[in-house]
């Protein structure tokens, strides 16, 4: 018996999964969006983002490691981000916090709308889609400047910025993917 209880893991349910707030915030968005997005709790950001040239970028990764969006709305059939959701606690004259401003400001860069909804045990529907509505607005000023890094036409994965080294197109830069030598696989900048 002794022998049989050390071998069992260390690991148990955490329990509650979703706080009293997130899950009353849960059921409002379920019910609001349910027919249009997907509601999934509790995204890591390192599950939503990737980082451009990661070695080079540790500190960055670092930033999104262990954290996570309260909830993430997805589109029905694609299940691409349509919309991030942080409920936030009240503040006073202080504004947002640190760790609430590098979240807005990633969804923001991404193209990603975000709504801050405020800690409650209860949501009125009307308030939550006013909220959807300014973070799409925001979103929409940030949409035109995104730069974003194609994948790989031959295996998926995440390209590179690279510069030709030698030959006739010497200097001029172009898409490679992360995985070369393995993968050849590269697109040309115009």
């Amino acid at each position: 018996m002794t022998e049989e209880k050390s071998s069992r893991l260390p690991y148990r349910i955490k329990e509650p999964f979703l706080s009293k707030t997130e899950a009353a915030l849960f059921r409002s968005l379920t019910d609001l969006m349910g027919a249009r997005y997907v509601v999934c709790p509790k995204v890591a950001l390192t599950d939503l983002f990737t980082i451009i040239r990661p070695n080079e970028n540790v500190h960055f990764f670092n930033k999104i490691f262990r954290k996570h969006v309260d909830f993430l709305l997805c589109d029905l059939k694609t299940y691409a981000p349509s919309f991030g959701v942080e409920i936030v606690k009240p503040i006073a004259k202080e504004g947002m916090r640190e760790a609430d401003k590098f979240i807005d400001t990633l969804f923001f860069d991404a193209g990603i709308p975000l709504a801050h909804i405020a800690s409650g045990e209860t949501y009125d529907p009307a308030d939550i889609v006013a909220l959807f509505r300014l973070a799409l607005a925001k979103a929409g000023k940030s949409a035109q400047g995104i730069d974003s890094v194609p994948n790989c036409p031959n295996c998926g994965k995440m390209m590179v910025l690279r510069m030709r080294r030698d030959g006739a197109m010497r200097g001029k830069t172009y898409y490679g993917c992360v995985d070369n030598p393995h993968c050849p696989g590269s697109l040309e900048i115009d």
